[in-house]
Parts: C-alpha cells; structure tokens; sequence
C-alpha cells in the first residue's frame, strides 16, 4: 500500500509565550515493512535549530529549540510511505523452540531494555503477570499461542475506548477499570509478555483500516520479538497481529518516548492554552 497523508498540530496561547525544546516523534519509519519516500516538515515560527537524531530505539526524531516570543505553535507533516506486505509469521518460527517463558538469559542483549518492567524498581505490575500466567496456562507454552490467547483475553475484559490525552496507563488501572484506550491496551500487553521473557515494546503509528473511517487519530499497539521472525507487530484492541495497513511511526521500550511531540513553554501561571489536530489521506493506492 502506498500513502499519503498530512498530520497536522496547531498550538495557541492565550498570549506570548517563550517555547522551549521540543521532541518530535512524526516522521515514519523507514525500514522494516515499511519504506519512506518522501517527509516534508513545516514548523512555525520557525525553530533556531532542527537537530535530527537517532533515537536509543533506532528510530529517528528531530529535537527543536526556538527563540523569541509567540502566540501560536504550528507544525505540519506531509508524508508518503509505501508500507509492503508481512511474511507469514510461521514461516519464520519453523522449528524454533517458542516454550515458555523465554530464559533471560538465552536473549540477545540488545534487547534486554524490553525486558524490564514497567513499575519504578523495574518490577513487573503484579496485574500484568497475573493475566500472562493465565494466558500461558492454555497455550501449551508456546509464545505464539500464548500472544493470541493473551489479546483474546484482554479483548474479553477490557472494552476499548478512546482517550485523545494522558500518558498509558499502567497495567493494573486499566484491568480495574476494565475499559481502555488503544495505548493503554498496548501497555497492558507489553508489561504481560515481558513477565514471561518476550521482549516487547511500545508503537505509535495510524492503521488505515477498511473501510476508513471518517476521522483519523494516532493508534498504538505492541511490538514482540519472536525468535525466527523478529520484531513483529500486534494490536490488542484491534486484529491481533498487523499488516500493511498499519504504519508506523516509532517505537521504544518506554511509551512516554513514542509522544508526537512533546516539550514546555514559559508563560503566566494557568495560561490557557489550544490544541487542535488532523490527520488525513491525500492519496491510497492499494
């Protein structure tokens, strides 16, 4: 599938204010199954400096720092991908042993930082282990049995819901309030796998799903390392495993560092501020 399609921020203040650096996670991936023509950024007022960088996840971002004074803050991205079909997942495991849980030790080290919990000693949220070793219990240990019982499962007791602002929350809010938006239900997986050794991370991107719908946001879903097929995306509140119609912006082990933007400003005390958004297709073609 080929696409393009602009997302574009609008910011204003009540009145000037003094932005300070900004981090911007809206370019799309480049690699992997997905492949970016073209990317075109337009910010105003314009930043004293646009320093692209690769992120610790390997993906690239653009830090931002101004100057002066202003009342508004626009940032516009225009972007064509072409987003290319996923192997068949089996293949790729074909006799490779998937038994559960995955020793610690035996993983590539590159990826133990999505092996740490989410709670701030890096221990697992006793909810998120709770529900994996349910999962784990019908699957006859195999990971890729236990990925599809886990989503089927979360998807039986969490009604997904939309929720445009707040960071993820952790996995025992969102099992207590049994509803979620698409990045908590990602949360809630990826802390689930990584209790018992599947290595996961955090995804932002949009799934222009069929039929598409009238209005666009930003979705989430998780990413597990599966030995044999590699990183491999899966969607909690949505199919289970991607396709093509996803497309990814960035990944990370953190969720807090997949935002679109984030970053301060200086200004009054209780400064009221705007945020408007869109996200819309300028051309499919399938």
């Amino acid at each position: 599938m080929k696409i393009k399609y602009i997302h574009n921020l609008e910011y204003s203040y009540e009145e000037s204010v003094q932005l300070g650096e900004h981090r911007l996670c809206i370019k799309p991936r480049s690699h992997g199954f997905q492949r970016l023509i073209n990317f075109n950024l337009n910010i105003s007022p314009n930043p004293k400096i646009l320093y692209p960088l690769l992120a610790a996840s390997g993906e690239e971002i653009n830090r931002i720092t101004f100057e002066g004074y202003t009342d508004s803050l626009s940032i516009k991205a225009i972007s064509e991908v072409e987003t290319l079909k996923h192997p068949c997942i089996l293949d790729g495991v074909k006799e490779r042993d998937l038994t559960l849980p995955f020793c610690r030790s035996i993983i590539n080290r590159d990826l133990q930082g999505a092996l740490e919990g989410w709670m701030p000693n890096g221990q697992h949220d006793p909810s998120a282990i709770e529900l994996a070793q349910e999962s784990l219990a019908g699957s006859s240990n195999n990971a890729l049995s236990f990925t599809f019982q886990l989503i089927e499962i979360i998807q039986d007791r969490v009604k997904y819901t939309k929720r445009h602002t707040g960071p993820a929350w952790p996995a025992s809010r969102t099992l207590r309030e049994r509803v979620g938006s698409c990045r908590d239900l990602a949360m809630l997986m990826v802390e689930s796998c990584r209790s018992v050794g599947i290595p996961s991370r955090f995804v932002s991107g949009y799934h222009f799903e069929d039929p598409l719908p009238k209005e666009f946001e930003l979705h989430a879903w998780a990413e597990l390392y599966i030995p044999g097929a590699g990183w491999r995306g899966f969607d909690p509140s949505g199919k289970g495993l991607i396709d093509e119609r996803y497309l990814t912006l960035v990944s990370s082990s953190k969720s807090n560092l997949t935002a679109v933007i984030t970053g301060n400003f200086r200004g009054k005390t209780n400064l009221k501020n705007n945020l408007t958004w869109e996200i819309k297709p300028l051309e499919i073609c399938y």
